[in-house]
């Protein structure tokens, strides 16, 4: 039995701090292993008269400590500082000094690539200097660096840049002052030797803000793409939700080293290389994107978490599940809204759905934690860009604005709560009772775990005209939660034909769909006017993060497929009936006959988009699959999704070579959404015509088709599709690709994770070997994040080779795990959920994966962070 089980932080247990420190010095003078970090601080009580000062500081070597510049009495902890008696108002002076060089964390301040940089989000900060670190603590903060001019050129940190100066030894220094009030994780620093790409831009006010990008040296061009998106994001949330930017420069800076994507630090947002660089030869269609939404979320925080910050780390869903929400929006409208939500929800079913229904469900808020780390999930984040959604329909675009205008003025510069921001909801709803009822019970999303399971009935009576809907919703317990309310859900509906075709007209907007609230566990509509049978197009633009069963016959699914006006649920159509076949023991080739004809309609059809057609082509994966089976069997789920494509190609083989050929190959690269669409669905093409035949026995025209597109290719986009084609056939074409792609690209860090990345998903008998040789290739580091996660969590997301039947490819994963717990935990922890659902696995799977947590628990040293997610994997 363990005996050093740390104990739960409580949402309840919330106490304001004793002191405030409204103004923070900092005093940097940088070296690899042992910089000095002074600090002064101005503090003052504001709780009770005989409170001590306690501060939070972890590997830090004390040097000095005074109080208005005399010493001072005080104790230490590993994790504390306690000085037991202090005035009301005084300035503490601490001295420390620290080890970049050797800090694998990736908090604090750590060297990355010969460069200093800072992740201090969430608890990170306390790694720099003794500081009263956690979010509620707002200051205004002046920084003094001081390093080498040779090898640190560049001295950034917050704000705006006072002065700056040589000095002597060879050294120079640089002064930064915040003028905004932030919490200590805002806090950033970079120094080093870095190119930088400059612009400019107006705000809606007239005032002209610099825009400085800082890369790797040679890299400038490759951040001209995040530039421009950095612009128009800037644009775009002055126009949508009219926020302007406050300083008059903004920096961003690409580290390779990197345990997030990105920081939203105070006009310092450090980023993650792999979300920043980008140019056709390196970067696929996807990397373009992301960065476009990154640079967007990480900009959009300086309103929704910057200026408007959380009062404690349960409030985490009111900055990321509303900037989330925002980026959203950003990219709808840059991309297109029906591809971006489909990719918005299939990205919530991936991860969320799964958290939500396991050991480690969480509500949106939690009620407690023991490593905030490990809540960074996507509870926290998509979940809760879900619950805004929903609250944006329940009050409409207009009061919505309102409603974020209120709340972004009123808590401006404050630490706010959830309350806070449905509060704003309230103040603008007062003339109408309902709606200020429905956004007030809103609340229970954020605290109420799991995913709602709603059912709808239907009920034609052709004499009267009427479709009866019976709608249910039911959300099954989670750890901690064995009871559940009903919850308020926006389900938007449409009546179509049987072609698809909108049938009753509503006193709408768009005259096609209504909006039904379904507040209770069992509520009844009658829609009326109904002239023939009906096709019920339900939870329309996915209007809610629930699991939707109709009861219906399956020609209704067919007929969504076949022309609903919402591409949503015409592409929701198409996932559902997919699922069906491939659940099927025995294949039902009548249903599959009728799925390829529909699905040749649909890729035969001018009126949508490729993007669109690319997406309706991405067959449900495994892990899709594995949502609706029970117990799950992974061995089944592979066989049969490699029949059911196999089957698809060979019945659409003509066509999806006509359209492959007839697709427009550009001579030019341009990541705009057109282009992107076209390769997206050039790509999806060849996958799906190399899916129909035993190619490593007879590789015949098809291998020589997916061998010259690789070799054509001009764009990363298209080479990563050659070589996911490529993966059918096996053998010599796949590995002389792959050594081909290494050759060319083995001094491109970034794209080298992708050749790892790519080794770990191919679903080959022989994958766990490679990965396992590949753990010991030159290239390979498990202590670069990106790296491991390109290998480890790669080969974690394979899921017809990771659920081998000997348990391997769990045992792996546990050395991984453990491996790299012992310097990163933060990474660590976050592959311990793949084996968090064992319960729901056939065995042998599930007994294997339950031995394999049983070992990360016995270990010896085991890190906070991995010892909470793996204890409550096991939990009862």
């Amino acid at each position: 039995m363990r005996t050093d089980t740390p104990q739960p932080i409580k949402l309840s247990d919330y106490k304001a701090p004793d002191f405030l420190i409204p103004a923070t010095e900092l005093a940097f003078d940088l070296a690899p292993e042992t910089t000095r970090v002074k600090a002064r601080l101005t503090i003052k009580r504001q709780g009770a008269a005989d409170a001590p000062l306690i501060l939070m500081g972890e590997r830090l070597k004390l040097i000095s400590v005074a109080i208005d510049g005399q010493p001072v009495d005080y104790t230490t902890t590993d994790e504390t500082l306690t000085i037991a008696s202090v005035p009301d108002q005084f300035v503490l002076e601490t001295e420390v000094e620290i080890d970049p060089l050797n800090n694998k964390t990736l908090e604090g301040l750590y060297m990355s690539s010969g460069r200093y940089c800072t992740q201090c989000e969430a608890e990170g900060f306390r790694k720099i200097t003794w500081y009263l670190d956690r979010p509620d603590s707002l200051s205004k903060y002046r920084v003094r660096i001081e390093a080498p001019k040779a090898g640190f050129p560049h001295l950034l940190s917050n704000g705006n840049l006072l002065e700056k100066g040589d000095l002597p030894d060879g050294k120079h220094y640089a002064l930064w002052e915040d003028p905004f009030f932030k919490p200590c994780y805002l806090f950033a620093l970079v120094a080093g030797e870095l190119d930088v790409l400059e612009d400019s831009t107006v705000t809606m006010s007239g005032r002209t803000v610099d825009l400085k990008i800082y890369v790797d040296t040679g890299m400038r061009d490759r951040a001209a793409y995040a530039m421009d998106a950095l612009k128009r994001s800037m644009k775009w949330d002055e126009e949508v939700y009219g926020r302007e930017y406050d300083l008059d420069l903004f920096m961003i800076v690409a580290v390779r080293d990197f345990n997030f994507g990105a920081m939203e630090n105070k006009g310092l947002n450090v980023f993650n290389a792999s979300l920043l660089l980008a140019d056709p030869t390196t970067a696929t269609d996807a990397d373009y994107e992301r960065i476009e939404s990154v640079i967007a979320h990480e900009y959009f925080h300086n309103w929704s978490g910057n200026r408007v910050t959380c009062r404690d780390w349960f409030q985490l869903c009111l900055k990321e599940g509303l900037t989330v929400f925002r980026d959203q929006g950003f990219s709808a409208d840059m991309r297109g809204h029906a591809v971006a939500r489909i990719k918005d929800v299939r990205a919530l079913r991936a991860r969320q759905f799964p958290e939500d229904s396991g050991p480690l469900a969480h509500s949106v808020r939690p009620s407690s934690y023991v490593k905030i780390d490990n809540f960074y999930t996507a509870t926290i984040y998509e979940k809760g860009a879900e619950i805004v959604g929903m609250l944006k329909t329940l009050a409409g675009p207009a009061v919505y604005r309102q409603a974020l205008d209120h709340y972004f003025e009123h808590n401006d510069g404050t630490a706010a709560t959830l309350e806070d921001f449905l509060a704003s909801f309230h103040a603008v709803t007062a003339d109408n009772p309902q709606l200020r009822a429905d956004l007030s019970a809103m609340i229970d999303w954020y605290t109420q775990a799991g995913t709602p399971q709603v059912r709808i009935s239907q009920h034609y009576d052709a004499a009267a005209k009427t479709l009866t809907l019976t709608c249910l919703q039911v959300t099954a317990p989670t750890p901690g939660q064995p009871e559940k309310k009903p919850l308020p859900i926006p389900i938007r509906l449409a009546v179509l034909d049987e072609d698809g075709a909108p049938q009753a007209p509503f006193n709408t907007p768009d005259n096609v769909s209504w909006l039904f609230i379904l507040r209770d566990a069992q509520a009844e509509m009658v829609i009326r006017n109904i002239e023939m049978p009906p096709v019920l197009s339900a939870l329309r633009h996915f209007s809610a993060p629930v699991t939707l069963h109709l009861d219906e016959p399956q020609s209704h699914a067919f007929a969504r497929f076949k022309g609903d006006s919402d591409p949503f649920n015409r592409w929701e159509a198409a996932q559902g009936l997919a699922k069906a076949i491939m659940l099927d023991e025995i294949p039902d080739e009548a249903l599959i006959d009728a799925f390829a004809q529909g699905l040749e309609a649909t890729l035969r059809d001018d009126r949508l988009d490729d993007a669109f057609k690319a997406l309706i082509l991405g067959l449900p994966t495994e892990a899709d699959l594995a949502q609706s089976q029970s117990p799950i069997d992974p061995a089944f789920l592979h066989h049969n999704r490699k029949r059911f494509k196999a089957a698809l190609s060979l019945r659409l083989h003509d066509t999806l070579r006509d359209l492959y050929n007839a697709l427009p190959v550009a001579n030019t690269f341009s990541p705009d959404a057109a282009s992107a669409g076209n390769r997206a669905l050039r790509n999806a093409l060849l996958d799906l015509l190399l899916a129909g035949f035993d190619l490593s026995q007879n590789p015949g025209e098809l291998t020589l088709l997916a061998e010259a597109h690789f070799k054509a290719a001009t764009n990363m986009t298209d080479m990563i599709g050659g070589l996911i084609a490529l993966t059918h056939v096996q053998g010599a074409p796949y590995q002389n690709a792959l050594d081909a792609f290494y050759a060319r690209f083995r001094h491109e860090p970034l794209v080298i994770d992708k050749w790892f990345s790519l080794q770990a998903a191919a679903p080959h008998p022989d994958t766990l070997a490679r990965v396992q040789a590949l753990s010991h290739h030159p290239d390979f580091d498990a202590k670069t994040p990106n790296r491991w996660r390109a290998l480890v969590q790669g080969f974690a997301n394979n899921q017809s080779v990771f659920h081998a039947p000997d348990g391997g490819g769990y045992a792996f994963l546990v050395e991984q795990i453990l491996a790299v717990d012992a310097f990163n935990p933060m990474t660590a922890a976050r592959l311990v959920e793949p084996l968090s659902r064992y319960r729901f696995y056939a065995q042998p799977y599930s007994e294997n994966m339950r031995q394999a947590l049983q070992m990360i628990t016995a270990a010896p040293k085991l890190s906070k962070n991995v010892l909470e997610l793996a204890t409550k994997a096991l939990a009862d």
